[in-house]
């Protein structure tokens, strides 16, 4: 019987494969499965995997023929996983030796529905630690109960898949599957249905996971179209949460967090090309105008108005799509993507452009 199966996604991360790899390794146990999904690499990623599919214990190589993006591929892994827990981890990653027995025990002894964690962010030789934003640890609470406050970080603000480890009962619910196609932004609705909808989870200081930031394959470093995928991930939060049963108390922090985020990249859209930048304003003005006006206000007044006064003005500016709108509203595999559909921890986009 496999006892955990890991989801790790890969896309052209050669430079960084090999680390994620000799970490699997020193996690192996002969109940663990690692799911290697090879997201139609084109660099030397394909055939690290292809070695290390016979010299891992428990490693099992799955391949797209096309890429997909990381939403996508953590659900093919979700799809052919056999564990009765389920982790992540992604292909740039690495981890510390035992971190994932580790992690079963601690989920064995709590027996509630999922676990989260710490993890040790890594930029350049820089280390930090990075803490789950909630203060209770060890015990087991309602995952529910840790959305709120609206006005500060809370566990919905740390959307790590991979920050953690969850039973199968919560794949079998659908809660563990992402939204295909999503470039960027995935795990929101993710982290948001999860703590909606699941029973009962704990938080455990345990950061045996190292997350690399400022990589060439991040998105943050990335300045193209699926960027923009974070108002469609958002449009989702916003859309599920406005349909549940305390819609009223939970919505101000989706669209705080929303307002958050649109903030932060427009504040930065001198990292996008330049039609993607114009597309941004237009996207982002309709998506603000799209959300309850009365919850709207409440979260600009709350944001102050240096930051909520260019959202107000967006808001009301009526910008006809110009010619560069239906080329960036594509997905990057030529696929047409959705219409666009926090607290103030905007830095939590950084996802793996896989």
């Amino acid at each position: 019987m496999v006892k955990l199966s890991v989801v790790v996604p890969f896309h052209n991360v050669q430079t960084y494969a090999s680390d994620t790899l000799r970490s699997l390794r020193a996690n192996a146990r002969e109940d663990f499965e690692f799911l290697l999904v090879d997201d139609c690499s084109t660099d030397g990623t394909t055939e690290l995997l292809a070695r290390a599919e016979h010299e891992i214990p428990g490693a099992r190589l799955l391949r797209h023929a096309r890429n997909q993006g990381l939403a996508t591929a953590r659900n093919t892994g979700l799809d052919a996983a056999r564990g009765a827990y389920l982790a992540f981890l992604d292909g740039d990653d690495w981890l510390s030796p035992g971190y994932y027995a580790r992690l079963v025990a601690d989920l064995d002894a709590l027996d509630c529905d999922f676990l989260r964690v710490d993890h040790v962010q890594v930029t350049g030789r820089k280390r930090s630690l990075r803490r789950v934003p909630v203060g209770r640890r060890g015990e087991v609470l309602s995952p529910r109960d840790v959305i709120l406050p609206a006005d500060r970080s809370t566990a919905v603000d740390y959307p790590y898949a991979w920050a953690g480890i969850y039973r199968r009962r919560l794949l079998d619910r659908g809660l563990l599957h992402f939204t295909d196609g999503l470039r960027t932004a995935e795990d929101r609705p993710w982290i948001w249905r999860l703590h909606r909808e699941a029973e009962s989870f704990a938080v455990t200081g345990e950061p045996g996971i190292f997350y690399r930031r400022g990589v060439a394959t991040s998105l943050t470093q990335i300045g193209d179209v699926r960027q923009l995928d974070f108002l469609r991930a958002f449009d989702q939060v916003v859309e599920e949460t406005s349909a549940d049963p305390e819609a009223d108390r939970l919505l101000p922090k989706a669209v705080r967090t929303y307002c958050a985020v649109i903030s932060h990249h427009l504040g930065n859209i001198d990292r996008f090309e330049p039609g993607v930048g114009r597309e941004l304003r237009i996207r982002s003005a309709a998506a603000l105008r799209r959300l309850p006006r009365d919850v709207l206000a409440d979260a600009l007044t709350a944001m102050g108005e240096d930051r909520a006064g260019p959202l107000r003005r967006l808001r009301r500016r009526r910008t006809a799509p110009g010619p560069q709108t239906a080329t960036a509203t594509a997905t990057a595999d030529g696929t047409r993507a959705a219409a666009p559909a926090t607290s103030d921890t905007a830095a939590h986009q950084e996802t793996n452009a896989v």
